[in-house]
């Protein structure tokens, strides 16, 4: 129980750290400690560093493919998705073993809480980081929350395959 506690403490200081980090750089290092302090005293197995990895690199892709459709608008004309987002997906994934494993059975918890929450999770962000949404809320969000509803149980399945 501490363990899962620390991971979503973990994880909410860096998700702060990264989208004030968009504006404030300064606050990056903060959420790369976080990501370093799960690995050293939360993380079990080398299974959970591919499962970082390969939801850093899936859901990075996800976010370009989204800043390319038009869905996001970050400040300054550079095609690449901002650090702090990457660094924030990393952030994402140390949830999954932990203070997020509950939503991994039955699959319907997880595309609910996906369904809500990553929508609500990009809105939140998106005002704090200064993030546009050119198509507007009621475009974003509900396909957000379509995604979403989809991909955490994608990542839950991804971190089963991890732990094998």
């Amino acid at each position: 129980m501490r363990r899962r506690l620390a991971n979503a403490a973990l994880f909410q200081l860096g998700w702060f750290a990264c989208v004030l980090g968009a504006q404030r750089p300064w606050l990056l290092p903060i959420a790369l400690a976080c990501l370093l302090a799960h690995f050293r005293w939360i993380a079990r197995g080398r299974g959970e560093a591919w499962l970082v990895a390969g939801a850093t690199l899936g859901g990075s892709a996800l976010d370009s493919l989204l800043l390319h459709l038009g869905l996001f608008d970050f400040a300054g004309d550079s095609p690449l998705l901002p650090p702090w987002l990457a660094l924030l997906w990393a952030l994402f994934a140390t949830t999954l073993n932990h203070c997020l494993a509950w939503t991994a059975r039955p699959w319907w918890l997880g595309s609910l809480l996906g369904a809500v929450g990553g929508p609500l999770s990009y809105l939140g962000g998106a005002q704090l980081a200064g993030v546009g949404l050119p198509l507007g809320l009621w475009i974003t969000l509900p396909l957000l929350a379509l995604i979403w509803a989809g991909l955490l149980p994608a990542l839950h399945g991804l971190a089963r395959h991890c732990r094998r």
